[in-house]
């Protein structure tokens, strides 16, 4: 006896359903049993757009087949509003539409269904057979019954989500603004954000950016995302990304599906890892953009104005949380300030004592250009860290400054040497930080005054990288070649030692050698500061 409650079912899974794609999926599922056909698919309207939600036998297509305004038979009805039935022939029909890229079956018969809710008509089901089907009027009075109730479970369920979202919206906001307040570590900060914001949101992504305003990139800082790709990805520039976007127009920018979003870097990550809608909302105080906070989902779906709007007082609330911690670590840099500048004093002198040991100087006046290049290193890191964020240097920026240095005291008038540094910029702590401007500084003047005493014209190479927890260093020089027979420790001059000490205390390793025509000097180490 066939069943008459086309209308129940569907209500039925709205009140047990965890998403909308859940939903339709399982609403779908029910309506080859009910009406006994091969396939349904479900097209809601986004924007101008029927996009399938829903499909019985081509799931891997939702959400990427779109139709236009008007087209195919699910457009000709959705304009009219009137339900359609074909016995057979479908696929001959001059509007039906098929998808790309998929192999499609012989379809045969069809019933294309509005669904309609308190006036509003919000989408499309197709429900297709392989072989010729009546659809006498008793069925056509069901499939109405169907559809109707299709499009109250959907609107249901809507509302429930909407009204949810509008009740946990408050408690979440309130829940992570008092826990990113009471931590005084930026660190800590911007992970409590993402997570706690993933959590209480229900996003399957939540990542947090810093502006670099020096180089106008966003520096990936937090995320609670798994796989460790996404934990790798590469710092952007300003006006390649969505996130750029957001704070040059200093709004929540809203992308409804960045899979398909051509504007969108990283397609493939995010097909990997299900991302869908994303939001990116920036991080400011007093219209000062300080980072952004990017919030994905696992569904095309809109944020509501009162999501939109928690998350933007969420995101005021992490910057002033940021430039707080901020202040109280410059803070306590300043007390700890007269004690580093005592360690790094007592390094200066311990270099100075090797120099008069090893005197192999010639004038006085090489002795102290070679110490001054060394207190300068050691210079180049305090005078970054008051530029740059916290206590964490990054190694290229201690490389371009070094570089600098360089060219404006040791290259003689009659060379050409071009610079050139490049790679991550890897960020160490202040300890680590002195050691690497050191041995960079070495490993530069090393292959000014080396490379270069006989060629006049030539590069040098500052090349950093960064493995899970390793970091390379590489100094190469297209000058002079080292001799066949070199061995550093027998033949190492005093910038050679120093470097070989300053890599066993990093507790890493120092080579060189001739590679493809050029003096390539390496330091690798393990890496304790930050990514």
């Amino acid at each position: 006896m066939p069943r008459n409650d086309g209308s129940l079912t569907p209500y039925l899974l709205a009140t047990q359903a965890r998403s909308e794609e859940l939903l339709l999926r399982e609403i779908a599922k029910a309506a080859l049993v009910e009406f006994e056909i091969d396939a349904c698919d479900i097209f809601l309207k986004v924007a101008d757009m029927m996009v399938l939600r829903s499909s019985t036998t081509a799931p891997e297509f939702v959400n990427r087949v779109r139709l236009g305004p008007g087209v195919g038979l699910c457009g000709r009805v959705f304009d009219n509003g009137k339900a359609m039935f074909v016995e057979r022939g479908v696929e001959n029909l001059p509007d039906y539409a098929r998808y790309p890229g998929i192999d499609h079956p012989d379809w045969q018969a069809a019933a294309i269904l509005p669904f309609e809710f308190d006036g509003r008509r919000f989408g499309v089901a197709m429900l297709r057979h392989r072989l010729p089907k009546k659809w006498p009027a008793s069925m056509q009075g069901r499939l109405g019954e169907w559809a109707t109730g299709t499009a109250t479970a959907v609107a249901i369920f809507d509302h429930a989500h909407t009204v949810g979202t509008q009740t946990g919206t408050l408690g979440a906001l309130s829940d992570v603004s008092r826990t990113i307040a009471s931590s005084p570590y930026i660190e800590e900060i911007l992970q409590l954000l993402v997570n706690l914001t993933a959590q209480r949101f229900n996003y399957i992504v939540v990542t947090v950016r810093l502006l670099d305003e020096e180089h106008q990139e966003l520096v990936l800082r937090a995320t609670q995302a798994p796989a460790k790709a996404y934990a790798k990805k590469r710092a952007i520039k300003l006006g390649e990304s969505i996130a750029g976007k957001a704070i040059a127009e200093n709004r929540p920018v809203v992308i409804p599906d960045v899979q398909v979003e051509a504007s969108y870097i990283g397609h493939e990550l995010a097909i990997e890892q299900g991302m869908r809608s994303m939001i990116c909302v920036p991080l400011t105080i007093q219209d000062r953009a300080v980072g952004v906070m990017s919030c994905y989902t696992d569904e095309i779906r809109d944020f509501a104005p009162e999501e939109i709007a928690a998350l933007e007082t969420l995101a005021k609330q992490a910057a002033i949380s940021i430039e707080h911690a901020k202040l109280q670590v410059r803070s306590t840099l300043m007390q700890e300030m007269h004690h580093r500048v005592k360690n790094n004093l007592q390094q200066v002198a311990s270099l100075l004592r090797l120099q008069l040991r090893h005197g192999h100087y010639k004038s006085l006046e090489e002795a102290i250009n070679d110490s001054l290049a060394r207190i300068l290193a050691i210079s180049s890191v305090h005078d970054l860290l008051s530029r740059e964020d916290l206590d964490h240097v990054g190694i290229r920026s201690i490389a371009e400054m070094l570089v600098q240095h360089q060219k404006n005291s040791l290259i003689l008038p009659d060379r050409r040497v071009r610079f050139d540094v490049r790679g991550d910029d890897v960020r160490l702590d202040m300890a680590q930080a002195t050691q690497v401007a050191l041995l960079i500084n070495e490993l530069i003047q090393n292959a000014v005054e080396h490379g270069f005493h006989e060629t006049m014209e030539g590069e040098i190479h500052v090349t950093v990288e960064r493995s899970e927890h390793e970091v390379s260093l590489w100094v190469s020089n297209s000058g002079d070649p080292l001799p066949e027979d070199f061995e550093p420790v027998r033949d190492g001059r005093l910038g050679i030692q120093i470097v070989e000490n300053l890599a066993r205390a990093l507790g890493g390793k120092f080579k060189i050698s001739n590679i493809l025509g050029w003096a390539v000097a390496e330091v690798k180490f393990p890496h304790g500061g930050l990514a």
